[in-house]
């Protein structure tokens, strides 16, 4: 049998990984499962990432890179603000839904990130690649459509995400009961009414 290098067999591994835990979930990617889903051995898994929660960050990053490319294809270059807004929220909301998009694993691997030293970092810089591009939409659609932006794109940005990630949620939690469209226009027409100004901030209590 030819030798695959580590360079080559990195991105094989990376997929073999998103392939089966999108399949079966985060629990039953162990560095020996992944091994079988793409036919080599153990000890190449270790000796390719050195251990399960490196090959868990690249997963991440790569799971982020998909889901952004995603995201920049969505936007319309002829929309108004609000239309590419709606664009943008039927884009993610159909990586909910399609269950290969991998949108559910990164949801889990974000999770478990949480009490996993290891991951601390892949969560975060997934959480900023997010929160940059749909930023950068926004900031770049405003100023195509001549739309000016009452409040920071950055704000506009999280609360738009924040919003979205509460409904996939409970997409998540109750799947038997799908959240419709009239949810997405809300949340699209929310996130509108705060950049344009239509939300008094100063009626909203602080923290601190």
């Amino acid at each position: 049998m030819p030798h695959v290098s580590a360079a080559e067999r990195r991105p094989q591994l990376i997929r073999a990984a998103i392939t089966l835990m999108t399949r079966e979930g985060v629990a039953a990617g162990s560095t020996r499962a992944i091994a079988a889903e793409l036919g080599v051995a153990q000890a190449t898994v270790h000796y390719t990432f050195g251990t399960k929660e490196d090959l868990y960050r690249e997963v991440m990053e790569q799971l982020t890179g998909d889901l952004v490319a995603r995201v920049e294809r969505a936007a319309p270059q002829d929309a108004g603000f609000e239309g590419t807004i709606a664009a943008l929220a039927g884009a993610l909301w159909r990586t909910v839904e399609e269950e290969g998009s991998g949108y559910r694993l990164l949801t889990e691997l974000a999770m478990l990130a949480l009490r996993t030293p290891g991951l601390g970092e892949a969560r975060t810089a997934h959480y900023r690649q997010v929160n940059e591009v749909t930023e950068r939409i926004l900031s770049e659609t405003a100023a195509r459509t001549g739309f000016t932006l009452a409040q920071p794109a950055d704000l506009v940005a999280r609360f738009f995400l924040a919003g979205f990630e509460g409904l996939t949620m409970q997409r998540l939690y109750v799947p038997d009961e799908p959240v419709n469209g009239s949810d997405l226009r809300a949340l699209v027409a929310a996130t509108v009414a705060l950049a344009s100004g239509g939300l008094d901030l100063t009626a909203v209590p602080t923290t601190g």
